[in-house]
This record gives C-alpha cells, structure tokens and sequence, in this order.
C-alpha cells in the first residue's frame, strides 16, 4: 500500500497496475499519533519543518547520530519535538505510528523500512519513492480549509505552480466564510436533505462564474480615471492659457523624477525591494543633495507602504512580537540619521561620495543576492532585533534606502518565516517612512520640491500595477539590471568626486 501525506495529510494508496493517479487522499491527526524521524540533517529538517507547518502540536521523536543546529533551534519552540542523538535501532519504533527516514545512508533507510514494516508501520523515505508507503507533497492552507497536491510523482515542479497559484487566487477572507458557514449548519433545523438543499444555496455563489464586467472592473476603473485626466489636461491645455502657462513654466526635472519614481516603483513591485537604492541613486545623479534625495525616497514611500501595510494586515501576516521589537528601535534610527544627514546639507558635496560608496555596496549585495536566490539558509535566527532595527533605521534615511534590504533580508536569512517578516517590515516600514520624513521636512528649507514631487507622483501612479507585474518577470534578471545599473552610477559619482580633489 502506498499513502501521501502531505505533513499533516496523507494519502494512501494499493500499488496496482491501474493506469492513472491511484493514490488515496487522507487526512491524518498527527498531534495525537507519535511519528518517528530518522536524521536531522537538511533533509530532516526540511521534513520535519513539513510536518510543523501543518501540526504545530505534533509529537516527533528525532533520532540521528549527528544533529544540525536548525533542528535544535525548533525543538526549543516545540516542546512535543524530542531529540535521541545516538545510533538507530529498530527497537526505536516500538512506540511508533508514522515514520519517516531521512538520513543519507542508502542501507539504513532499507533497514528502517524493513523495522518498520515488521511493525506494520507506514514510511517515507526520503527521495526513494520506491521505498515509500506515502509521499509528502505540496499544501495550501487558508485557515481551516487544507488542500494536498499531488502529481503521482511525475512533476514536483508542477505541484509547486499550482500550490502558488492557489494561494494567490483563494481568498484570506475564506477562512470567516468557514466560521460562518459552521454556525449556519448548527443553527439549521429540519432533516438531513433539507440542511444540505439550503447549504447548496448559501454556498452556490462560490463556484458561481463571474460576469466578465466584474473581473475587469478594476482595470476598467483605472482606465476611465487615466483617460479622465487625459480628457481634463487636454481641455485645460487648449481652452485655459492660464493653465498652459503654468504647465509651460514647470521645472522639466519634475518630469523626470516623475518617470524615474514610476519605474523604480514597478522594479519594487517586482522584487520587494531596490527601490530606496535606485532611486536615492539616480537622484544624486541629478545633482540633488543626499538629504533631499533621502526625504523623496521617504514621502514617496510613506502611502505604498501604508497600503502594503494594511493588506498584510488584513491578510494576518503580522508577527506582533517582531513588530514591536523593530518599531522603536527602527523609528530612533530613522530620526537620528536624518537629522544628521540634514545637519550636513551645507557639506553636501562631501557627503555625497559617501552616500554613493553606500548605494555602491547595496549595490554589489543586490548583485549577490541575485547570483544565490536558490541557496538553502540554515543559519540560526538573529535574537538581537532592537540593534538590527535601529541599524536598519539609521542606514535607510543616511542613504535613502536599506531598510527591505538589510533587515528583510536579515531576517529571512536568519530563517523567519518569509511572509510574516515581509508582512511586519512592510508595516513597520510606514512608520520609519512617517518619521524620517517628518525630520526631513523640519530641517531643510524646502530646496529640490520638483525631484520630491515627481517621485512621490510617478510612485504613486505605479503603485496599482506594480503587483499585476511581479509574476510576469524574472527576479533575477531585474534584480542583475538593477544591480549593474546601481553599481555604474554610483562609481561614476565616486569617480567624479576623486577627479576634482586630484
């Protein structure tokens, strides 16, 4: 017989010759059965962590000659998680209802499901399917709704896709319509045909196709908002000479900042992140001092992240905890370092080089982190989130960005959950924005309001279509034009710097 689990759900199935998927699906209480895990290292983490994503109450007992420090690390969080470090013997699974082998040695796994199926034990074994009475596959979760993938072992890949594709297309929101549903079925009266007529009703607008007016409503509305404007400007251009001349006296530097803002914000939606570099960048490019070219960054990003915020929000993906801990620390930072950028808007053209050699680094870290998307992370979590915060903070408003880029990838790193660390630095992102850009405004005397405004507008109008491209682009391939384009400009600035001190 052969089963599926998908950590907290299995599938079960009678090997036969029977064309097609004949693997059963089954859903599988794992906090009250006690599973057995042979290894612990990357493999045995990785299942192990499979298993904990889905049965957070799971009773594990992990036994291996050699522990890696990852697996420690969850032990610590999950008192049900035991660790045995000595060598395997097939008394180990007397206790047993699941097992899973995962070490590296060929014989052993062998040995391991021959113990276990004298026991009548089902068990996985790691990339031997052959060997396996079940299969841990791909899960998408929203709340209390759980669906397991599975290709029959033809295309993880595939699985994967699909995994992304349903999270992205069933709502957050689903969850509530559980709850509620579950209230409605214990509130029916009548017998079983009647309750399951007038459950077929209620749930009927689910499955219900959406009229083709109702799927591109929002791009039908932003469309009429743009040709709108259009309409508008044009009205005004031919019919107002009052407003031709105004339009006519606008700083063309407003114009290109305004088209700058818009592709960085595009780029930003596409990768989460680049946006205070590139655009901090381009603006020193164009001559505008470091704390002027800071503040744009910070009051252009003050309502995309707001928004992004929210969502994140509404879609639970806060680590209150985490939150707190980056806040105050990362608000202090933010302040202190753009007060004392301010306070150098007088040596602007000294400061200048620095800021570059700074963007200049991001720069070469943008560039590495293309060259490794795929590169595992095992390191332990960082515990000093305070001082990352108030570093973060203080290196996003001296060099007009960093904040995504070194805590968010500080934290991930250090092997946080990656939608809940997005989630929280996106919110806390706001409030550093808010702030640094509050002191911004209070010490500069209002010099470069053209680049501020163009950026702050040209983000603005990218914001909606920003997400719609993320799917539609390689990572890296952005990631290495961002990287490269950084890196020049920032030398050209530094090499300027040099040539008229020589």
């Amino acid at each position: 017989m052969t089963l599926l689990p998908q950590n907290n759900e299995i599938i079960a199935v009678k090997d036969t010759e029977t064309a097609g998927n004949q693997l059963f699906p089954v859903f599988l209480k794992l906090n009250e059965l006690h599973t057995v895990l042979v290894g612990a290292g990357n493999v045995g983490l990785e299942k192990l962590n499979a298993i904990l994503n889905n049965s957070n109450s799971a009773r594990v007992t992990v036994i291996a000659e050699n522990v890696i420090p990852g697996v420690y690390d969850l032990a610590a969080d999950y008192p049900r998680i035991k660790i045995i470090q000595k060598s395997f013997i097939d008394t180990d699974l007397d206790d047993a209802d699941l097992v899973i082998a995962a070490t590296d040695n060929s014989q052993l796994n062998k040995y391991i499901r021959q113990a276990a199926h004298q026991r009548k034990l089902l068990i996985n074994v790691a990339d031997k399917p052959e060997l396996c009475d079940f299969y841990l596959g791909s899960i998408v979760q929203k709340g209390d709704l759980k669906i397991g993938i599975s290709t029959n072992g033809k295309s993880p890949t595939i699985a994967k896709r699909l995994k992304e594709v349903l999270n992205e297309s069933i709502p957050n929101e689903l969850d509530i319509t559980l709850q509620q549903m579950s209230d409605l079925r214990n509130s029916l009266n009548g017998d079983f045909a009647d309750k399951v007529k007038k459950l077929n009703e209620v749930t009927s607008v689910l499955v219900a196709p959406k009229p083709k007016l109702e799927k591109n409503f929002k791009w039908l509305l932003w469309c009429s908002i743009i040709a709108s404007i259009g309409v508008a400007v044009t009205a005004l251009w031919f019919n107002e000479p009052t407003f031709k001349t105004y339009a006519q006296n606008i700083n063309p530097v407003f114009y290109y900042f305004m088209g700058a803002g818009f592709l960085f914000a595009l780029i930003d939606g596409a990768i989460g992140m680049s946006y205070g570099v590139t655009t901090t960048t381009f603006s020193l490019s164009m001559g505008v001092p470091p704390a002027a070219a800071s503040m744009g960054v910070h009051l252009s990003e003050i309502m995309s992240n707001g928004i992004a915020g929210w969502m994140h929000y509404r879609m639970g993906n806060i680590n209150w905890k985490l939150f707190k801990l980056l806040l105050i620390p990362g608000i202090i930072g933010a302040v202190a370092g753009a007060y004392l950028l301010s306070s150098l808007e007088h040596y602007s053209q000294y400061s200048k080089p620095f800021v570059s050699l700074y963007t200049l680094i991001l720069g070469i870290v943008i560039f590495s982190k293309a060259l490794n998307l795929k590169r595992k992370r095992t390191s332990g979590k960082i515990k000093r989130i305070g001082l990352l915060g108030l570093g973060g903070g203080f290196i996003d408003a001296v060099g007009g960005g960093g904040w995504g880029s070194i805590v968010l990838s500080t934290l991930i790193a250090g092997g946080r959950n990656p939608r809940f660390s997005l989630g929280t630095v996106k919110l806390s992102r706001f409030f550093i924005a808010l702030m640094s850009s509050l002191t911004f405004i209070t010490m500069i005397n209002g010099a470069h309001w053209e680049a501020v405004a163009g950026l702050v507008l040209g983000s603005a109008l990218a914001s909606p279509i920003a997400a719609k491209i993320s799917n539609k682009i390689s990572t890296k391939a952005i990631m290495v034009s961002v990287a490269v384009i950084v890196i020049l400009i920032s030398l050209k600035s530094i090499i300027t710097f040099l040539l008229k001190i020589v």
